[in-house]
Parts: C-alpha cells; structure tokens; sequence
C-alpha cells in the first residue's frame, strides 16, 4: 500500500480542471483546458497547459500550451518563442506572490504576446481586475471563489488614474487631451 506522501504527490501531480473561469470580463460557457503540475509526464487530458519545460520538449503538440511557474525568468529567446502558443498560464502559488502580474505585463508589453493569457492556481475575486490590467485575458478562479462576484469585481472601476496594458495614458493624459 503507498504512502500518504506518495497518495499526495499523485494528487497534486494529476491535472487540475478548474469550474470557475472568467473569460474576457465574462463567465466562460466552458473551460476545455487542464492544467498539469506534473514535469515528467504529458496528461492524457487534452488539451492542457503543462509545465514550461514539458511543454518546449512537446512543442510540435498543438494542444499543449505551456504553464509558466511565478519564478519563470522571461528571456528574450524565451519570450520570442511563447509567441508560437496560443495560449500561457501563469500559475500563483499563492495569493501574495504578485510576480504572475509581471510575467504578464512583460509579455504584453515587452514581447508583444497576443494570445490568451490565463491566470490559474490561488486566484481570488480581489485580483481579477488588477490581473486583466497587467494583460490577463482568462482567469480561473479558485473552486470557493463566487463567479457572480468576480463578474462583479471586474465591473467594479470605471475609471482609472494609472497606466496599464489596455489603457496607455493616465487620466491626468486623457483630461489634457481632452481640454487642447
């Protein structure tokens, strides 16, 4: 009989199906990516975001996409190739590591990166909208999350003072040009 140890890493190893997905300020009619933790091994379950080295050794698999873990250092070389998929996942580990948002922001802004960009792991209603800001397009919300209220929190600002990846002057900008 395995081990509890062994019993939990094959827990947190087996791809992870998230319910609750926001996509584009919407709730998503249906979420068909899988996100696989495991480095080793390619799900069954496609298609799916695996982890970044999983992915660049399977990159001719058009159902994979890569995970980028919140440590990921973003290259040139690296960025110019996560263009080539059409979807990345930023994963947060937890809800107070904010470095997700700025691989986001990097690859909107620096690398030019289109596609979808996914947030997935501790995601909370409290950082949808700053998430869509740095370049998040879909966010899959943890399972106790309330997705009539993250619908909710990413309508919650009409108007911004900063800069983000959407919106290039700050308000301060935008009321000048509107006064000229």
């Amino acid at each position: 009989m395995p081990s509890h140890d062994t019993q939990t890493d094959a827990a947190e190893q087996a791809p992870v199906h998230v319910d609750h997905l926001i996509e584009n300020g919407e709730l998503a009619a249906e979420n068909a990516w899988c996100v696989s933790y495991d480095g080793e091994v390619l799900p069954e379950q496609r298609p799916a975001f695996v982890p970044l080295a999983l992915w660049q050794a399977n990159q001719d698999d058009a159902e994979l996409a890569p995970l980028l873990a919140s440590d990921t250092e973003l290259t040139a070389e690296l960025g110019s190739a996560l263009k080539a998929s059409p979807a990345i996942a930023i994963d947060f580990p937890a809800f107070t590591d904010g470095r997700g948002y700025t691989i986001a922001r990097l690859l909107r802004e620096r690398y030019g990166y289109t596609g979808e960009i996914r947030a997935v792991g501790d995601v909370l209603v409290d950082q949808l909208d700053y998430m869509r800001r740095c370049g998040f397009s879909t966010m899959a919300l943890r399972n106790d999350q309330d997705p009539e209220d993250a619908i909710r929190a990413l309508k919650a600002f009409s108007v911004r003072y900063q800069t983000d990846v959407e919106e290039r002057q700050a308000l301060f900008e935008r009321r000048l040009a509107a006064n000229r």
